[in-house]
């Protein structure tokens, strides 16, 4: 559904990490160079000796050709089906199901500037902590895991709130949109550098959903500790655990994962003073 937003402008500078924009940028230049690879060499190949036209090299090359054909109806099909297995597989959130997060996500999406309202989804996660955004033509959505949907509703909702806030990023900063999945569809395949560039956005989204919740460090600590003890965590304690965080190995150990550690997620959050603790009734009423 699309919507007109009278939403206050965000501050972009804060929100948005700052390596972010510039690594995007090397990685579309990049994939742009990889695609003028394929095209020449897919035309350069009928005129070069039969031998090397028939050789493993040509092979690869007709392949890659072939491949980027069928990017764009490829990347189509898997964002259309996906939607389509979402609606036949997951609750969809509405006024009369889980009506007070459906109005956080209304609000949120209006906090956010987004143009349309997404839809929220409550998925089976088999047993995963997880939550993802996605696009299809015309619709924006968010899956929500039972097993992480379950355990801040009933424990904590600000923690829900800060993963929602951090999924809708994903959204408004296009990180699902079909031109952007284009614009980096080969140079994000690289290794370390299509991590590298996956892990600034995390840190980006984690700026918004602390932006919009900035009690739901919860969001975090549950993916840290585990869905039974997460408000048994000393909150002081993780963050030294995640200003000790550094080191050789610390960064060997970092370099091919998509996510930051979420430890290390936790401490730049309250270090940018966008999370802090959550005061309770009890000492509100002391």
């Amino acid at each position: 559904m699309t919507r007109s937003t009278g939403a206050p402008p965000l501050p972009e500078r804060r929100l948005r990490h700052p390596v972010e924009v510039p690594l995007f940028v090397f990685m579309v230049v990049l994939n742009v160079l990889i695609i003028l690879a394929i095209l020449n060499a897919a035309a350069t190949l009928p005129f070069v000796p039969e031998s090397v036209r028939e050789s493993d090299w040509g092979t690869a090359i007709r392949s890659a050709f072939i491949g980027l054909l069928l990017l764009i109806p490829g990347l189509v099909i898997v964002r259309e089906t996906q939607r389509a297995a979402v609606r036949g597989g997951a609750v969809e959130l509405s006024p009369r199901q889980f009506p007070d997060i459906y109005r956080t996500a209304d609000e949120f999406a209006h906090r956010l500037g987004l143009r349309r309202r997404p839809v929220i989804y409550l998925g089976n996660g088999n047993g995963a902590l997880n939550a993802f955004a996605a696009q299809a033509t015309g619709h924006d959505y968010v899956v929500l895991s039972n097993e992480l949907f379950a355990n801040l509703y009933n424990n904590n909702r600000d923690g829900l709130r800060f993963i929602l806030g951090h999924e809708l990023a994903h959204i408004r900063l296009h990180h699902v949109s079909l031109w952007y999945q284009l614009s980096v569809g080969y140079s994000q395949r690289i290794p370390l550098l299509g991590p590298a560039l996956s892990r600034l956005r995390e840190y980006s989204c984690d700026r918004h959903g602390a932006h919009l919740c900035p009690t739901g460090a919860n969001g975090l600590i549950v993916l840290t500790a585990g869905r039974y003890v997460e408000n048994d965590v000393d909150v002081d304690e993780l963050l030294r655990q995640g200003q000790r965080l550094h080191g050789f190995w610390t960064g060997m150990a970092q370099l091919p994962m998509s996510h930051p550690f979420t430890v290390r997620r936790l401490e730049h959050l309250f270090r940018l003073g966008l999370l802090h603790r959550q005061v309770s009734e009890a000492k509100a009423q002391a």
